[in-house]
């Protein structure tokens, strides 16, 4: 029997229970939407990802103290004192790999302007920090080292900042917003860069001097986070490492001891994420490819209803010449175009699905055409395994017993 015989004998049974089919086909198409679904917006979110940490400049590196421990149990990092001036004017001094450098003193304060007010949290940094960073000023200007030296009550603000307590629309620039007790001279707006990967709004900032901060607010002495800029992409490793000898040396941490502090480059970060969502899609592909299971499962009962009703043609076909491999193939085919035609539904669905997801979430549409070749091949491979037994006992039947069946 050839292939074209096989297609239309297969067509032909199928639509003879259209409904049967369609609800069949079910499972198979809910498995392999929701499996491209789920990879195509794996693969959206890492690509998200990496255009904003590639925003943020590829040779970024950050310092951050250690997780600190107590009897065993990791603790947290944000009380360490780990980080110092000292570190900062080192690395800044000395690191040969290492092109812009700038300390991090965060804290949190109720901004207050007129009528208005809006809790804001406040990073002390030089200015260095926005080329690192990659931030822009939209107007006004970067405050100076001579504004670091002595404390400067002056600040950059975001646009959430200006939005909040400008409502009136009057130019920031030159305004007096008070931070607490502490009045700050605005000096600079920043462009709106808008929401990052995790929903948090990089807007809603303001930007001192790191010994303002440190003075006028905090009353502290050590850092909570040092950033770095790498001279190229390819020196980030090679500047990490430079880091991590000057710190050590600093710290006066002994060979084989661990380190206080923990070094990132932008490849780790970047590396770290990707690690975490291709676990999360797979996971995710993996429960909806339970769907599959499912609709093999509707396939293989389906296929044994169909033998059992086709009994007598089974035996017809045989009576006349057909061989047990002919029947074999015949139930074979069926189950696989059934199972191929759920499939083809199934990826039209899931990359409606994906587009429509993406677009929700405002992140790009990324396709792979690897996971819509695999869902081909895997619903093939389903239509074959589910339905090889059935095909295999209508080849075994007994002609003059199929024949004789009612």
């Amino acid at each position: 029997m050839n292939f074209n015989n096989l297609s239309k004998i297969a067509i032909k049974a199928l639509l003879r229970n259209k409904g049967r089919a369609i609800l069949t086909m079910l499972g198979i198409v809910i498995g392999i939407a929701s499996v491209i679904t789920m990879v195509s917006l794996g693969q959206s979110s890492t690509y998200n990802i990496k255009q904003e940490l590639s925003s943020m400049g590829s040779n970024m590196i950050m310092i951050s103290p250690a997780f600190q421990q107590h009897g065993g149990v990791k603790m947290g990092n944000s009380n360490a004192k780990s980080l110092t001036l000292n570190d900062y004017k080192t690395i800044k001094a000395n690191a040969r790999y290492v092109s812009k450098v700038s300390p991090t003193v965060a804290t949190s304060a109720q901004a207050v302007y007129g009528a208005n007010n809006h809790p804001a949290s406040i990073q002390g940094i030089s200015p260095d920090y926005l080329d690192i960073r990659k931030y822009e000023l939209e107007r006004g200007v970067l405050f100076s080292e001579k504004d670091v030296i002595s404390y400067a009550k002056v600040c950059i603000i975001g646009q959430t900042i200006v939005k909040n307590l400008f409502t009136d629309g009057t130019n920031p620039i030159g305004a007096t917003i008070r931070f607490g007790s502490v009045p700050m001279k605005v000096v600079g707006v920043l462009v709106s860069k808008g929401g990052n990967q995790m929903g948090q709004d990089q807007d809603d900032i303001v930007f001192a001097p790191y010994t303002t901060v440190q003075k006028r607010f905090s009353g502290i002495n050590h850092l909570n986070m040092i950033t770095a800029s790498a001279t190229s992409e390819e020196e980030s490793e090679l500047a990490a490492t430079e880091i991590t000898q000057i710190l050590r040396k600093n710290h006066k941490i002994a060979s084989g001891d661990e380190d206080d502090f923990e070094v990132f480059t932008q490849e780790e970060i970047l590396s770290t994420v990707n690690s975490v969502t291709q676990l999360l899609t797979a996971l995710l592909s993996a429960i909806a490819a339970i769907s599959l299971i499912v609709g093999g499962i509707g396939i293989m009962n389906i296929m044994y209803v169909t033998v059992t009703e086709r009994t007598k043609e089974i035996g017809l076909r045989m009576a006349i010449g057909a061989h047990k491999r002919d029947i074999m193939m015949q139930f074979l085919f069926e189950s696989v175009t059934l199972s191929l035609i759920g499939g083809i539904i199934g990826i039209i669905f899931g990359l409606i699905a994906a587009y429509a997801l993406s677009s929700l979430l405002g992140w790009p549409y990324v396709v792979s055409e690897m996971s819509i070749v695999a869902s081909f091949l895997v619903c093939a491979a389903t239509g074959v395994f589910f339905g090889w037994y059935p095909a295999k006992r209508a080849a075994n039947l007994d002609p003059i017993t199929a024949i004789r069946y009612e």
